[in-house]
């Protein structure tokens, strides 16, 4: 359920970024609700994943200010930073699972490394991860013995153990097959349902973007471009964004 009736959990405001010669963000400003799935769309360096980083401290902004339920995350320290990637986990493009590690290891790092010490704690935790992503028969199994879509899934139960209220997706179905991504985008939605998980979601994928957002920003020259609802977004004039979710480009060869 999408809360209004609070302040958004992730609010940006005024973000610039440079990364050498080049502006990236160019002054953004983004809400990001209780409960909401928002995903970023537009060309590639165009600053999505920049912005996405910015979110959990990954990244310092040039200008601007990035508040995370109520904490500015902008300006912290690697040790200030802990009650944010408490609240928030981040699904990288690859999963970024260790591979000298069960897939039950793996998802119990992040509970080790918060200082729980509990053994059955972690056990129940990490199995009830593994059953909302359907993987609870394969927490023996190591990485390299998963398909894409598992190591993926993976990574989603490893994001979550720790209970965080927001996750961030980079490219979750990147990659994949059609059907192993709708997997995916179900295991999205599921999060969403029943756990009221809010979401931010970097992707190109068009079939996906239609089945999970509630919202679309579209980055374009550092900036916003387009927001709104899937249905705004079909219904939008503008050619660059028809473009872009149609997948036409003018080639002058």
């Amino acid at each position: 359920m999408i809360d209004r009736t609070q302040e958004p959990f992730i609010r940006i405001r005024g973000l610039h970024k440079r990364l050498g010669w080049q502006e990236i963000l160019r002054g953004i400003d983004l809400d990001v609700w209780r409960g909401e799935t928002l995903c970023i769309i537009g060309p590639s360096g165009e600053g999505k994943t920049v912005t996405m980083k910015h979110v959990i401290g990954l990244m310092q902004p040039d200008a601007g200010t990035v508040q995370v339920d109520g904490i500015q995350v902008n300006g912290l320290r690697e040790r200030q930073l802990a009650p944010v990637r408490q609240r928030v986990s981040m699904l990288f493009q690859n999963a970024a699972l260790f591979d000298s590690l069960t897939v039950e290891q793996n998802v119990a790092f992040p509970l080790r490394e918060a200082g729980v010490r509990d053994k059955k704690e972690i056990k129940d935790r990490v199995a009830a991860a593994l059953d909302v992503v359907g993987l609870g028969q394969h927490g023996q199994k190591l990485p390299v013995n998963l398909s894409g879509g598992m190591r993926k899934r993976a990574g989603i139960a490893r994001a979550i153990v720790t209970r965080a209220q927001c996750i961030l997706y980079d490219e979750p179905t990147s990659s994949l097959d059609p059907v192993v991504s709708d997997v995916i985008d179900t295991v999205i939605l599921r999060l969403q349902e029943r756990h009221g998980i809010t979401s931010l979601v970097v992707t190109h994928d068009m079939k996906s973007l239609f089945k999970i957002a509630d919202r679309i920003a579209m980055l374009k020259n550092g900036l916003i471009h387009f927001l709104g609802t899937k249905e705004e977004l079909r219904a939008c004039p503008d050619p660059i964004v028809q473009d872009f979710i149609n997948g036409r480009a003018e080639v002058d060869f």
